[in-house]
């Protein structure tokens, strides 16, 4: 059942009725990954670097092939602070823009729904987002306030409610912010997808998903949205008491690759961090993508070339790749 976002105001603060139609989301996976998969890892020393050759670079490193397909673009916007970096660089957006047209796609969008925030618009001009990025209004949909539909299955709930914007892209490119996190070690690509959870139906920030359990949310969130590409911002990423109150931390890196736990794993190794401490990563290993390394084709840098310790609070320093 496709539902607009108006007719939730009456459901508010009531038990959500279930029996919806709505979008199946069980079989989605296969239950063993096997094999290999690509990511690349493209130096780019500044966002005044040329990102839609770094881009190109990557994505044909992992050969993606977006001809015809819908795409959206997921970048991490989550609150603002002028002293630090907390959102995807707009240079990043901007390019990525451009390359997924140049690249044969149908259509792309741009689509977010900030955590904090309730007015997005507000934080996407803070960003920078309205200003730099050309046309951005009509470019973008605020996934908080977009009409919704029912997915059946979420964790141990019978469904979550989910933006039509997302559920109909044929291909999400999660433009991620290299980062560490206070809860979950690290956030990246597959974190970022929280974001696509409609701040309208429940609420900010979001704390459904915590309630669930923020590595199981991920998980769970990465299976239903697994027509996906990753592309991490990590040209200048944020350390210490991330995703928010952290400091600036340049690694000089675009992280690329459709297998997602196996671009945050290879990120969580840029970054000195043991994937295989990271909760949501070795759930994720199960049944969603891989993160051992040997099992990863690393394509672009080395790790050992562009590693650099990201700090970590003291609840995470055991969490340290040797």
């Amino acid at each position: 059942m496709n539902i607009k976002r108006r007719d939730f105001l009456p459901l508010a603060g009531a038990a959500l009725v279930a029996g919806y139609a709505g979008f199946s989301s069980r079989k989605t996976r296969p239950s063993v990954v096997a094999g290999s998969s690509p990511v690349a890892v493209v130096k780019a020393s500044s966002y005044a670097d040329d990102l839609v050759s770094r881009m190109l670079e990557g994505i044909r490193q992992c050969k993606l092939d977006v001809r015809g397909r819908s795409v959206l673009l997921k970048p991490n916007l989550v609150e603002f602070d002028s002293a630090t970096c907390i959102n995807t660089n707009v240079a990043v957006i901007a390019a990525a823009l451009e390359v997924f047209k140049t690249l044969g796609a149908s259509q792309v969008v741009i689509g977010e729904g900030p955590g904090h925030r309730r007015d997005t618009y507000a934080l996407a001009e803070m960003a920078r987002y309205r200003t730099d990025i050309s046309k951005f209004d009509a470019q973008f949909v605020d996934l908080n306030r977009d009409d919704v539909s029912a997915v059946k299955g979420f964790a141990d709930r019978d469904e979550i409610y989910l933006p039509n914007s997302a559920l109909r892209a044929d291909l999400i490119v999660s433009l991620a912010k290299m980062k560490t996190h206070h809860w979950a070690g690290a956030t990246l690509s597959m974190k970022n997808f929280f974001g696509l959870v409609p701040g309208s139906v429940y609420g900010w920030p979001k704390n459904e998903l915590h309630h669930v359990g923020i590595d199981r949310s991920i998980v769970e969130l990465n299976r239903i949205f697994h027509r996906s590409f990753a592309i991490v911002d990590g040209i200048v990423g944020m350390e210490g008491n991330g995703p928010i109150q952290g400091r600036p931390k340049p690694a000089g890196v675009l992280v690329m690759g459709g297998d997602l736990p196996a671009v945050d794993a290879t990120c969580c190794r840029i970054m000195g961090i043991d994937p295989q401490k990271v909760e949501y990563l070795r759930t994720a290993a199960e049944t969603l993508g891989i993160i051992d390394e040997s099992r990863i084709e690393q394509r672009g840098e080395p790790i050992r070339t562009v590693r650099t310790n990201f700090e970590l609070i003291k609840e995470f320093r055991n969490y340290r790749l040797a």
